[in-house]
């Protein structure tokens, strides 16, 4: 029987705690045109969401990863520029629900594929810093999601077990992610991806808001 109450949430970011979908599409999208690439609709840039930048370009078009690592660079040069006119915001009842799970004593973390500068920089900007106790970006592990280095090096951090542990995201990515660590998984449905997605990758529960994580730990 799976416990309810966990000691760490680890959470994705984009579509789970940051309603980044349309500056990310948007990107990706002027990233193609820039290059002169075949353009993707925003359907299908936000199911590359969640994997490491580069692999998002592959997994949109066939590619050697010279090219995809070029698609990358221009990305940040471009999201750079639309970050300053494009405002990103945490999805509704994330900083209120953070800030009564971190007054209960859980401890809360991050584990994305974006950069660990630009994570920073969102929890600074959302005001996360008082709730946040561990970020771990793409660039801060040798395998990303759906691979398991990202829980499992949280889990060194903190010292935990994979039973202490509950992991959130939006993506089928973060279920496998948690899963292949051994850890419970929750998916939220208001993100990147469906529920459909999330219960075929297995995850433990679905959320429709952020508020009901709540009820779990």
């Amino acid at each position: 029987m799976m416990s309810n109450y966990y000691k760490l949430v680890i959470l994705d970011f984009d579509g789970t705690l940051g309603n980044t979908n349309a500056i990310i599409t948007s990107t990706m999208q002027a990233t193609l045109q820039k290059l002169g690439l075949p353009m993707k609709s925003a359907e299908a840039c936000s199911r590359t969401i969640g994997l490491p930048l580069a692999g998002c370009f592959k997994a949109l078009i066939d590619m050697d990863d010279e090219l995809a690592e070029k698609c990358a660079n221009t990305y940040r040069a471009l999201f750079d520029d639309n970050s300053k006119t494009m405002k990103v915001g945490p999805f509704r009842n994330v900083l209120t629900t953070l800030r009564n799970l971190h007054g209960k004593g859980i401890l809360l973390s991050i584990a994305s594929s974006r950069g660990h500068q630009s994570l920073m920089d969102f929890v600074h900007s959302f005001q996360l810093t008082p709730y946040i106790s561990f970020v771990l970006g793409g660039d801060d592990v040798n395998k990303a999601k759906p691979d398991a280095e990202p829980v499992v090096k949280t889990l060194n951090h903190f010292a935990l077990t994979p039973a202490e542990a509950l992991v959130v995201g939006d993506m089928h990515y973060d279920i496998l992610m948690g899963r292949n660590a051994g850890c419970t998984t929750c998916g939220v449905t208001y993100g990147n991806g469906n529920e459909g997605e999330l219960r075929h990758a297995g995850a433990d529960y679905i959320i429709d808001d952020f508020s009901e994580l709540e009820t779990l730990v």
